[in-house]
């Protein structure tokens, strides 16, 4: 009985066997990923350690390590390239950019998925149609439109822009996940008196926040770091944000690479951070497939 016990056809092991194994492509998983994770991450690092160092170190030795840990460079960074006044204005329009993509997209997704009007289709054609287009495809007369609307060297010269460029995909990640969620629920939502827009913010709206923060992240990694509209549209100093702002380390025949590195050091960790704090809910957006 034990012998016959102990095999179960079709090869499946039976409860308390050894699950050696199964230990084994865990802890070589986590390994590979470990390794893959330091591969990606030591550009980030050797930035950090760099921004320590002096150029003739930087260039005598580029991959050793800083001698001590002296801040005197980070400082001298901020005071000198005016980053006080570049991270105020990346901050704004960045912050103005992602809750404009946040609002319009949510609605725009609710609209698409769980009403039905005249016109539904084509209009999704044209957010299509942004997944696709680059910049330069629009750029010029863009460009042609904010001078005749006096919006160049303003905020909204790039908030605007930027929420334009973030809908598409906004949109279209935001209706899919509203597309698992049961009819059942909106309907019954209704049959308590919940018009279209109570809808949205009472039932819709709760349910959107693991996407939405997904959708978040991406767009102000995207506004955060974009430098070809904030190069073009802004010439006025006290507007510029920090990608421009980073172009004041290097010039025609020099490169500061010590401060350069440091003002890289200090915008790149704070978006670092927000990501980790934010990364379970990430991960929930881009899996979540279904309402549980």
């Amino acid at each position: 009985m034990a012998s016959s016990a102990g095999n179960i056809p079709g090869g499946e092991r039976i409860a308390g066997a050894p699950p050696g194994a199964s230990r084994f492509s865990r802890i070589l998983f986590y390994v590979f990923m470990i390794a893959i994770s330091c591969v990606f991450f030591y550009p980030m690092i050797w930035l950090v350690l760099s921004s320590f160092r002096s150029n003739r170190d930087i260039f005598a030795r580029p991959f050793a390590l800083p001698e001590r840990i002296d801040l005197g460079n980070w400082a001298e960074a901020w005071k000198i390239g005016h980053m006080s006044i570049y991270a105020k204005n990346s901050v704004i329009v960045t912050g103005c950019a992602v809750a404009g993509i946040l609002l319009l997209a949510g609605l725009a997704a609710f609209a698409f998925s769980k009403l039905r009007f005249k016109g539904s289709g084509a209009l999704m054609l044209l957010f299509a149609f942004g997944l696709f287009m680059p910049l330069q495809s629009f750029f010029i007369a863009q460009s042609y439109l904010f001078e005749r609307l006096h919006l160049k060297d303003s905020y909204a010269g790039l908030i605007l822009p930027y929420i334009g460029m973030g809908l598409p995909l906004a949109v279209f990640l935001l209706k899919a996940y509203l597309d698992s969620v049961p009819k059942g629920l909106l309907e019954a939502a209704r049959i308590d008196g919940c018009g279209d827009f109570s809808l949205f913010v009472r039932v819709v709206l709760p349910l959107l926040i693991p996407s939405m923060a997904t959708v978040g992240i991406f767009s102000a990694l995207n506004a955060w770091n974009e430098l070809l509209l904030a190069m073009l549209y802004i010439q006025n100093d006290a507007l510029k944000t920090i990608p421009v702002g980073l172009l004041a380390f290097s010039s025609r025949y020099m490169t500061d690479y010590k401060l350069l590195f440091s003002a890289l050091s200090l915008i790149t960790i704070p978006m670092i951070v927000v990501y980790i704090f934010f990364h379970r809910y990430i991960v929930a957006g881009l899996t979540e497939g279904a309402l549980k």
